[in-house]
């Protein structure tokens, strides 16, 4: 019997023949492995003989004829072992080779010995798995794991469709690649393992967040303090302003300076002073500086940052107070640092992240952050940057000084060859290339010896080494002078390169976020003080706000710089230099004069007289119309616009009534004396909260409160309008009598109820001796005449609301 496998091409037989040379022996070990398995009729191979000529192989069996059709039998059962076993399944579906085939099982499961001795001759085996339960209507199934992926793919095309039977049933076998990863295995793994998944992402998230945003945010802070993105300091923008702009500008565009100057505002020389002087040295606590608004707090800093070349940080507390919610408030405070990128909406996705998780494992993820923490992470990246910048601006100015000792050291050099060039001694060996010296002239290099009139120096420098040595230790002395004043030096650049972070209108009025947002400043600013990062000052309108730093300061007082208000002469002067620069008339008549001292030294309400005046108004003119419209402002922040308005007020309309009327008549109060009178009895927080509105101004002394003034200079005049006016005044003393007429009936009330009480016990209680009184008839005695003054003043007060009402019946 002959074999023959035959090409399709030219080009594919004659690589098949090379492939087939190469591989001879095996192919023919496997050929006559498989020859072997048919027994029929008694088949036994002898020889294969390859015939590489016409690429095949004669193959001589001997066999035993039994019947006539022996022959055809044979041949039968030899081309079913030829394609054993199966039918392949042709299909250029997207199902790759692998070494894993899913054996699918159309009937009984088959054994797992024949599965081996099936799939064993395709190639090694690893593993065979045994068949899992199924849903009903599903096939049963193994998977084999071959040991290369060529076994795989001979045994799905080989077996793929073989009918396997013994005694048990038939079972027709179906067979696919099974890939080791599975489709979406990762997928489902991780849906399906939340409470290991989550955690690890968020914290792969934060990590993120911290390797890749946060450096980007120290530099975006940075680039703030120093004005890398600011256009305005190009060069090539200062080079078209001063070359182009600025020529052909009509009007100038720098800043006006509005400041006091010279001698004029001599109350702010001391608060000055004192800022400078916490400037020029390393910061250990923190500057409050604090007085009135329109005091010239925020000028008077504005001025010494810009006489000194200072880099500064502001933070307006006043708009992140506006924040309606913690949103706008991080984007606020991130936008007045330069904190970039920030996303803010990622809030509201961690809350829903959140929600999730609870639905999922049972507890929330902790992704979401509350308000305290984003705004410490915004101030945390901002003192990075800050330490950064101290170290950018001191590198500089050490590279500054370097070069500042280099010029020195050159001009020095200069003078001295100058000197010499003077003196004949010195001697410029280029020279030589002109004039010839030999083989020097050709080279042009060299020096020579000085000779002729040396001597003076040649003398100098014995005179300076004979100095030297005959001190000793004073070439030594000389160098640590020099490094005393260097490290001197030095430590005057560390304190000049430090940033300066001033925090504006600390505790404004207003705000949902108000405490959280300045409880976090104050551990921040103190932080940086105390680790000598920045200088730090705080403004404030109050010097009350200053017990947020304080608490944040245990162990350190603060540096308490006040401002006040100008006097009289001051004011007057101010006044007189800012219209004069105006080209207003400076001379000032007695009645302008004393109009000006009705406004007292407040810098706002003197600004909005020469306002008011250079817009044409007159001196007297000007000063009733701020008064007039204080009068307006005034009535509407003490009293309210109506009942449900004063009902939202700290502080009642008889109190601030009371304070009023009494600071019309007199310049100042004793604080103690109001607070122990009526309508407060005692309770501080009315007075408080009125000194936060400005409506008061209450000085200490030897840290008590002490005088109780008017929140402002021109608060005088507007109280004593208030008070002139008949109506008002009624309307408000009214209210007041009402008040504490009720107080005394219940005094009288608390007194009768006592006396009854009085009149039982006096019957029972005996006297020992006969000069003496009862205890009961003595505090009879003390109840009737507290009763018969609250009596008394009943009957004042409703007397004085009988006259009260008559001047509201008439309107006037």
């Amino acid at each position: 019997m002959r074999t023959y496998v035959y090409s399709r091409t030219h080009h594919q037989r004659h690589l098949r023949h090379y492939i087939g040379i190469l591989r001879e022996e095996n192919l023919l070990e496997r050929l006559h492995e498989r020859l072997e398995t048919v027994k029929t009729h008694d088949f036994h191979v002898h020889e294969l003989q390859p015939y590489q000529k016409d690429g095949g192989v004669f193959v001589r069996f001997t066999y035993t004829a039994r019947h006539q059709n022996a022959l055809e039998t044979l041949q039968t059962d030899l081309q079913l072992e030829a394609t054993k076993h199966g039918e392949p399944f042709l299909e250029d579906m997207y199902r790759y080779p692998s070494g894993i085939v899913h054996v699918s099982f159309q009937g009984p499961d088959v054994p797992e010995e024949a599965l081996y001795s099936l799939f064993r001759p395709c190639g090694r085996i690893y593993n065979i798995a045994a068949p899992t339960p199924v849903p009903a209507g599903t096939l049963r199934s193994s998977d084999i794991l071959f040991h290369r992926v060529r076994s795989a793919t001979v045994a799905r095309n080989t077996i793929h469709g073989y009918t396997f039977s013994d005694g048990g049933g038939t079972t027709r076998l179906r067979t696919v690649y099974q890939h080791p990863i599975q489709a979406h295995a990762i997928r489902n793994w991780l849906t399906s393992h939340p409470r290991i998944v989550l955690p690890i992402i968020f914290f792969l998230l934060g990590t993120l967040t911290y390797t890749i945003f946060d450096p980007i945010r120290v530099l975006s802070v940075e680039g703030k303090m120093l004005n890398w993105f600011d256009y305005r300091e190009y060069k090539l923008y200062k080079w078209l302003r001063a070359n182009a702009l600025d020529r052909f500008s009509l009007t100038s565009l720098g800043r006006e300076d509005v400041s006091p100057q010279g001698d004029i505002w001599k109350e702010r020389k001391d608060a000055e002073s004192a800022v400078r002087s916490y400037l020029s040295d390393l910061p250990s606590t923190v500057a409050f500086v604090h007085g009135p608004q329109g005091s010239g707090k925020s000028r008077m800093l504005e001025a010494i940052i810009r006489d000194t070349g200072r880099k500064a940080l502001v933070i307006d507390c006043a708009e992140l107070n506006r924040a309606t919610s913690d949103t706008r408030l991080v984007s606020a405070l991130a936008q007045q640092t330069g904190y970039r990128p920030i996303f803010t909406f990622l809030n509201s996705v961690n809350n829903m992240v959140d929600i999730a998780t609870v639905g999922l494992i049972g507890q929330k993820a902790g992704f979401t952050s509350s308000l305290e923490d984003q705004l410490k992470q915004i101030l945390e990246v901002t003192g990075t940057a800050l330490k950064k910048v101290n170290h950018s601006l001191r590198a500089s100015a050490q590279r500054a000084v370097e070069a500042a000792q280099e010029a020195e050291a050159r001009q020095a050099e200069e003078a001295r060859t100058r000197a010499r060039i003077r003196a004949g001694t010195w001697h410029d060996p280029r020279l030589d290339c002109i004039a010839g010296n030999g083989i020097i002239s050709e080279l042009g290099v060299g020096d020579e010896l000085l000779e002729g009139d040396d001597g003076e120096f040649a003398s100098f420098n014995a005179m300076e080494k004979g100095v030297a040595n005959s001190n000793g230790g004073g070439e030594k002395t000389s160098e640590e002078i020099a490094r005393q004043q260097r490290r001197n030096a030095e430590d005057v650049q560390a304190v000049r390169t430090l940033p300066i972070l001033v925090i504006k209108n600390y505790v404004a009025r207003g705000g949902v976020y108000k405490e959280e947002l300045l409880g976090v400043l104050a551990h921040w600013a103190a932080s940086l003080a105390e680790n000598q990062i920045a200088h730090v000052i705080v403004v404030s309108d109050n010097r009350e706000n200053a017990k947020l730093l304080a608490r944040a300061l245990p162990s350190k007082p603060l540096n308490s710089i006040p401002l006040y208000d100008a006097d009289a002469p001051t004011a007057l002067s101010f006044v007189r230099r800012r219209l004069h620069d105006a080209g207003v008339t400076s001379d000032l008549a007695p009645s302008q004069k004393k109009a000006i001292e009705r406004l007292g030294g407040r810098t706002s309400d003197l600004e909005r007289l020469i306002h008011k005046v250079c817009s044409g108004q007159g001196i007297e003119e000007a000063v009733e119309d701020i008064i007039a419209s204080g009068v307006g402002e005034l009535r509407k922040k003490a009293f309210g616009e109506d009942v449900d308005d004063a009902k939202s007020l700290s502080w009642s309309r008889e109190q601030a009534w009371t304070v009023l009327k009494q600071l019309a008549r007199k310049t100042e109060l004793p604080y103690y004396e109001v607070l122990l009178d009526a309508p407060f009895k005692g309770d501080e927080l009315p007075l408080r909260t009125m000194e936060h509105a400005e409506i008061i101004s209450i000085s200490t002394q030897h840290g008590r409160p002490s005088t109780i003034r008017p929140g402002r200079p021109v608060f005088k005049y507007v109280f004593e309008r208030l008070v002139n006016d008949p109506v008002f005044q009624a309307t408000q003393d009214i209210a007041l009598n009402e008040k504490l007429m009720s107080s005394a009936e219940s005094t009288v009330r608390t007194c009768e109820s006592e006396l009854t009480t009085l009149q039982d016990l006096s019957k029972a209680e005996r006297s020992f001796w006969w000069f003496r009184r009862k205890a009961t008839s003595e505090r009879k005695d003390y109840l009737l005449k507290k009763m018969r003054s609250a009596q008394t003043k009943i009957q004042t007060l409703e007397k004085r609301n009988a006259e009260l009402k008559r001047v509201l019946a008439k309107g006037v």
